[in-house]
């Protein structure tokens, strides 16, 4: 038995932003967005049409960390009536921090307290929120959870609550154009990464899977060609759609190993998030040979009956992107590695794996990706 649910709606399309007044609907409104200057044109597109919002937080940070969290929420205590919908404006830490806004009812120590000791959910709110993604990648727009970061200890956290899915998820691909080859890249491998992860999950299902198929096998084929040509609006929107599929994939199955092993290095290393939970999965890949049923379908769809070759074929995918495979190429050392492979697996993320940590080990010997002989 399985099941699969996503209560978002989703609008899709070219000039699709023009809607969002009509979204609104006249309620009053937060904006979470960010300083630039395209954001800022955005914001006054938005506020001609909207009108103006009852508060606007738009000093965001790239990992939505506790201190600023905190002094960002209190904004919301600050106000006289709270707002009846936060729009979220920009990539996965804005819509992120939207939603950690959206259940903190003016005081982050609510969601510091459910986040560490599992207790109070039932002081914490829950404001609508309307996503409106600016990057392809995140998937953040059709979950129902966020990535919150305690950076001063080290420690990363997950939001999860079932009313936290946005009310709406507002995708223009339009609104991508302009972003530059670095965050295209990250943004589309952490799509990848969260495609791949849903399929060698312990949640995965069917319906799941064939979004996942679908979000792989498009960033595979038309990523390389977006990063090549930043401007074409075609291919953007395919990426859009990708992404999209990837975060109604991994919505029903939450990541897995792959991602468990990028919290540190994100941490420690300061590697771009999407860099760092993509660039092992050629390694889990080859660990997930055999696995059967329709997961293993879903990735011989995805690379071919040949996993071991597929392995291959994905670790010269990244290479070619210029995105190494082994640790020591994200500044990672090998003496480090034991520990952060080991508190993957024994974590959350890592216990949604289909794997086994011995098969992992054994792929990333096999190709010379780590050498735990020198830990």
């Amino acid at each position: 038995m399985w099941t699969y649910r996503n209560p978002v709606r989703i609008i899709f399309g070219n000039d699709a932003f023009a809607s969002l007044s009509s979204l609104i609907a006249g309620r009053p409104y937060a904006l979470v967005t960010y300083p630039d200057p395209s954001f800022t044109d955005l914001t006054s597109k938005m506020v001609a049409a909207a009108g103006h919002p009852v508060l606007v937080i738009k000093d965001i940070a790239p990992n939505p960390d506790y201190k600023l969290l905190q002094v960002q929420a209190a904004r919301f205590a600050g106000l006289t009536a709270q707002p009846e919908v936060i729009v979220a404006l920009g990539g996965g830490s804005v819509i992120d921090s939207a939603k950690a806004f959206a259940a903190a009812s003016g005081d982050f120590s609510k969601v510091k307290r459910f986040l560490e000791a599992k207790e109070g959910e039932e002081d914490l709110s829950s404001i609508p929120i309307i996503a409106v993604p600016t990057t392809a990648g995140t998937g953040s727009e059709v979950t129902c959870w966020a990535t919150i970061w305690d950076e001063e200890r080290g420690r990363k956290f997950s939001l999860a609550r079932e009313n936290l899915y946005p009310e709406v998820a507002l995708v223009d691909p339009t609104l991508m154009l302009g972003k530059p080859y670095g965050l295209t890249l990250a943004t589309g491998l952490d799509a990848l990464s969260h495609s791949l992860e849903s399929i060698w999950n312990i949640n995965a299902n069917p319906v799941s899977a064939r979004h996942a198929v679908a979000a792989s096998r498009a960033i595979i084929a038309d990523l390389p060609r977006l990063l090549s040509d930043l401007g074409n609006l075609d291919l953007r929107s395919r990426i859009a759609e990708a992404s999209l599929n990837a975060g109604l994939a991994f919505s029903n199955t939450k990541t897995a190993i792959a991602h468990n092993l990028s919290y540190p290095i994100t941490l420690g290393w300061h590697v771009q998030h999407g860099i760092a939970c993509s660039f092992t999965l050629p390694t889990v890949l080859r660990s997930v040979e055999g696995i059967g049923g329709f997961r293993e379908a879903a990735l011989k769809e995805i690379f071919g009956d040949n996993l071991s070759q597929g392995s291959d074929d994905l670790t010269g995918f990244l290479s070619n992107l210029g995105v190494g495979s082994h640790f020591t190429d994200h500044g990672v050392p090998h003496n480090s590695c034991a520990d952060i492979i080991d508190e993957a697996f024994a974590g959350e993320r890592g216990k949604n794996f289909i794997g086994s940590k011995e098969s992992f080990l054994e792929a990333a010997s096999k190709t010379g990706v780590l050498r735990l002989s020198s830990a």
